[in-house]
This record gives structure tokens, C-alpha cells and sequence, in this order.
């Protein structure tokens, strides 16, 4: 057996980082790198293996490569939150919390293809040589870099119009969101606007609750009342409108549309993710999305030769 017990443990917990983000979901993360142990275990070569955890990575996005394209063919769109166990849902939410990964680079990278995902996360977050990459997917390494950077290309910042990008003052949009977070009802209360309303979907709500509030006292305190769905928002373009999305573990569910006016929060519209939403990054090209998406996505990783 090329790889030991104690050489696969101490890879592991970097193994399930890089099947994390390929494939979005703790649960698919973990049978991946068992699976990729399975086939350690059971390799017929005697001979030592001079970097086990490069050997082990590749072996793994394999298993998480083989399953993406899987998931292509059996035309599987990518789950919405409400579609994922609520066990399974916690386990994302527990990996993007521990590790700090990034919630929205998490929605966004649902959008690649197979080889885009598995070049991006490899180069991009885990500082992967192509090379290796290259071994992984099959290909040649100008290939693999050319999926690296398609990928870059469709996670940029979408264009926004003049329009688009002046419907709301986003530093107020910010602002209320971090009370919101907190379930600061009096910081809120500043930002709203005295006869500010929130409209939200049915489905969103508990049973009796209201589509319709009207009034910054009544929004900020219901609004408190939510901060543990709030915590798991991140900004977002939806389709080619700035919001927030509420994604727990990485996976859509709802938005968040603010409107302002003034200086002060007028309107407040949540409503469930559809199928066909189509989310972007954030902001003009050139904003701070860049760093925002790396953020957190690379937790420590076995030494190199």
C-alpha cells in the first residue's frame, strides 16, 4: 500500500477542504475522500509515495471530478436550500463557519462547469501547480489553465447599468444588515424610514405571520427576530440586481432586496430563490469581490516537497 493510515489521517482534514469546494456539501466532501482512501488502501503498487498529500489530493478531486460530471449528466441543477435535509444543511453551514469560507463564492461556484470548478478551486484556492492540475483532468496544462481562467471569467462582477447601480445607497443597504445581524433594533430603527414597508413571500414566514409590515419600530423588531437567517447572507447580483441572498451552507434560499431613499431604508422585498435565478458577483469589475471570494478558502495545508 503506498499510502499509510497516519499519512492519509494527517492529510485528511485538507482533503476535505478541497472535496468541499468542488463539490458543495459536506456530506458528498466526506464519501469523496473515503472514497479516494478506498482506492489508496487498495492500489497494488508496494512502492513508497515521495508526497502523499499531493497523491492523495489528486486522487480525490479525480472523486470529486468524476462526480461533478455525474451530476451533469443526470442533468441535476444545483439544490436550493429548501431541497437539502436539514442534517445535511447544518453540516454546510458548520464547514463555512469553522473554516470562514466565503458564502458567496460557495453560490457562485455552482455556475462552472466540471473542469472549471475542479482547475479554479485547485489553482485559485489551494495554490495547486497546473501540472498536477493538468494529471487530474486529462489534459494538457495551457488546458487546464484555460479552464482556470474561464472560470475566473464567469465568477467576475457582473456589469451593472447606471440605473441598476444607483437604485439603492448600499452603504445604508450595509449598514442595516449589520444590525440586522445583531438584532440591533435601535440602530435599525435610525436607518429605516418612519413609513417604510417589508413585503415578503408567504412561504418565507411562519404560520398567521404578516406579507406586510409597515412602520421602522414593527420591521426592526421582527426583523431581530430573524437575525439567525440574516447571519447567513451574503450580497449578491440576482439576475443583474443587487441584493442579499440568504444561502445557509452555501446553498440559495431566499433574497433580500433593500430600497432607499434619503439616506434611509424605504422598502424591504424577501422572497424564495426560483431555479432559473441567476446569481453574479457584486458590484462594478474591479470592486473588492476579488478578495471577498477568496476570503477564508484556504485553510492550512500539508507541506510540500
Amino acid at each position: 500500500m503506498p499510502i499509510t493510515v497516519e499519512e492519509f489521517a494527517t492529510a485528511r482534514p485538507y482533503l476535505l477542504s478541497v472535496a468541499h469546494r468542488m463539490l458543495g456539501s459536506a456530506q458528498d466532501a466526506q464519501d469523496a475522500v473515503q472514497t479516494a482512501w478506498v482506492r489508496a488502501a487498495t492500489a497494488r503498487s508496494s512502492a513508497s509515495v515521495e508526497n502523499p498529500s499531493a497523491w492523495l489530493t489528486t486522487v480525490t478531486a479525480r472523486v470529486c471530478l468524476d462526480e461533478l460530471r455525474a451530476r451533469r449528466r443526470r442533468n441535476e441543477a444545483p439544490l436550493l436550500a429548501d431541497a437539502v435535509p436539514a442534517a445535511d444543511l447544518a453540516a454546510d453551514e458548520a464547514v463555512l463557519r469553522a473554516e470562514d469560507v466565503s458564502r458567496a463564492l460557495m453560490v457562485l461556484l455552482a455556475r462552472l462547469t466540471p473542469p472549471q470548478r475542479v482547475a479554479y478551486v485547485l489553482h485559485d484556492l489551494f495554490s495547486t501547480p497546473f501540472d498536477r492540475i493538468a494529471e487530474v483532468l486529462g489534459a494538457t496544462v495551457p488546458s487546464a489553465k484555460q479552464h482556470a481562467s474561464r472560470a475566473r471569467r464567469r465568477l467576475a462582477p457582473a456589469r451593472q447599468s447606471a440605473e441598476e447601480t444607483g437604485r439603492a445607497d448600499q452603504r445604508i443597504v450595509d449598514a442595516f444588515m449589520t444590525a440586522a445581524r445583531t438584532g440591533d433594533t435601535r440602530r435599525m430603527i435610525q436607518l429605516l424610514a418612519p413609513d417604510s414597508v417589508r413585503d415578503a413571500e408567504a412561504a418565507l414566514l411562519p404560520d398567521g405571520g404578516r406579507t406586510t409590515v409597515t412602520g421602522a419600530s414593527d420591521i426592526a423588531a421582527e426583523t431581530a427576530q430573524f437575525r439567525d437567517r440574516i447571519r447567513a447572507a451574503c450580497p449578491l447580483s440576482v439576475n443583474g440586481r443587487p441584493m442579499y441572498v440568504i444561502a445557509p451552507g452555501g446553498r440559495p434560499f431566499a433574497t433580500i432586496e433593500i430600497s432607499t431613499a434619503g439616506g434611509q431604508v424605504t422598502r424591504i422585498a424577501l422572497c424564495l430563490v426560483r431555479p432559473n435565478d441567476r446569481f453574479d458577483a457584486p458590484g462594478p469589475p474591479n470592486a473588492p469581490w476579488r478578495s471577498v471570494s477568496h476570503a477564508g478558502s484556504r485553510p492550512s495545508r500539508p507541506s510540500r516537497p
